[in-house]
Order: structure tokens, then sequence, then C-alpha cells
């Protein structure tokens, strides 16, 4: 494996993606890898770009909003990119802590559910 850059196989093993989902992730150009003929590399930029990728998808960020977030760095730089982070993290701190309070519904509601299930058991 060289240093500077991944193959396409180095790189779905590096990041624990399937081949499907970079092939993906170029597609909607959220990746641009260097072309030889039929192969594809994939140098530092685009390293940074997946990590940045599934780290936003770890959090709940749609592809279109981490696609756009990523362009911004190329027209705008790094401080508008910064002040667009900070938002989305607000608008996705607020979705999750709501999706977190519909679970602990959930959760307490099976709970319940499932001890009245037991003791018309007799259990």
């Amino acid at each position: 494996m060289s240093e500077t850059r991944l193959s396409f196989k180095e790189m779905c093993a590096r990041f624990e993606v399937t081949p499907r989902t970079l092939r993906y992730y170029e597609y909607i150009e959220l990746l641009t890898p260097e072309r030889e003929g039929r192969s594809r590399w994939y140098g530092p930029r685009e390293v940074a770009r997946m990590t940045l990728i599934l780290r936003g998808r770890k959090f709940g960020f749609q592809l279109e909003e981490i696609r756009q977030w990523l362009q911004m760095y190329e027209r705008d730089g790094t401080e508008a990119q910064m002040r667009t982070w900070v938002e989305m993290a607000d608008r996705q701190l607020v979705q999750l802590g709501d999706e977190r309070a519909q679970l602990d519904s959930a959760i307490e509601e099976l709970k319940a559910l499932r001890d009245v299930t037991l003791k018309e058991l007799g259990e």
C-alpha cells in the first residue's frame, strides 16, 4: 500500500465500507479519486474527506448536507465552513435530543407492558 495513495480496495478496507458505498460516494461527487485507466487512487484529500463523510453519517447528517458542507470549504474557505459546521451541529443536536426522548419514552412503555404481561403470567 502506498503511503500517499490508496487503491479502491485499500480505501474500502481502511474505512470498512462496501465497494458499492465507495462508488456511490464518487457518483454523488463526495469523492473524486485520481483515475489511471480503470484504476482509482485516493490521495490524502480523499482520505480526509472520507473521514469527514463517515463522521457526518455517524452523527446523522444527510449525504447532501455533507456534500454541500465539503464544497463550502473549496468555495468559501475554512472559517465559513467552520461556522456552517456549528450551525449544522446545533440543529443535529436538537434532532438527536428529540430522537433520544422518543426512544426513552418507547423503552419505558415497552418495559411497562412487559411488566404487566409478566404479572398476568404470575411471574
